[in-house]
């Protein structure tokens, strides 16, 4: 009994880790088509949003199964809870990524506004955040999914720089608004995947080592 339990636990983190492998192609794919100008490829990644879906609702009902027939205790129940978490997560990347494709078909209906430049360093941080953090979670690499964490920080300021440069060009010609305003878009939602990394990372550490970092808490216990 308790072996094939441990296989279901196995299968469940191989649909996780299959999960997140289509998540981070499809940010990877929104950002290709952004930086190229493609459209085929904006529609792969809008064609791509019914697998990942698919995927989110057959993991839950997975890991509500063995929550209910298993009734794990300690390790395994914190390893199942955090991959519902983990698996809403990557579903909301997904679900980023196809903003990032829609974004950009809009885009390509008029001339490109600028170089792009800061989006696609800010997209190289967010693919490398995601990245290390399924990293940390295949290892079990507690410290991995904290430095994840720490570089979300230098994702907000990214978007904050893009955001105000924008700002400008809408301010000194009113016809860039609508291109300007997509751009802030893609900036936002690669914003909102650093966030979902970050998540994963603060389930990744409180799976490895039992201890929670969300909201700073740590550090708040520290000064007590």
């Amino acid at each position: 009994m308790e072996r094939h339990f441990d296989e279901e636990l196995n299968q469940l983190k191989k649909e996780l880790l299959r999960m997140a492998s289509l998540a981070e192609e499809a940010v990877a794919k929104a950002i290709k088509a952004l930086e190229k100008r493609d459209e085929s490829i904006c529609r792969q990644v809008l064609a791509e949003e019914e697998r990942i879906n698919m995927l989110e609702i057959d993991i839950e009902e997975m890991c509500l199964r063995l929550l209910a027939l298993r009734q794990p205790m300690a390790v395994d129940l914190r390893f199942i809870t955090s991959a519902m978490k983990i698996n809403n997560d990557l579903e909301r990347i997904g679900d980023l990524a196809v903003n990032i494709a829609e974004r950009t078909l809009d885009l390509l209906t008029e001339p490109l506004l600028k170089p792009l430049i800061d989006i696609p360093r800010m997209a190289m941080i967010v693919q490398g955040m995601v990245r290390d953090v399924l990293e940390a979670f295949i290892k079990g690499d507690s410290k991995l999914a904290r430095e994840v964490c720490r570089r979300d920080d230098e994702v907000d300021n990214l978007n904050d720089q893009i955001f105000r440069e924008l700002l400008t060009y809408m301010i000194s010609d009113p016809k860039t608004i609508k291109r300007a305003l997509d751009l802030i878009l893609v900036a936002r939602n690669l914003e909102r995947v650093a966030d979902h990394a970050t998540n994963i990372g603060e389930d990744v550490f409180y799976l490895v080592e039992g201890r929670t970092i969300k909201h700073h808490i740590e550090e708040k216990q520290s000064d007590k």
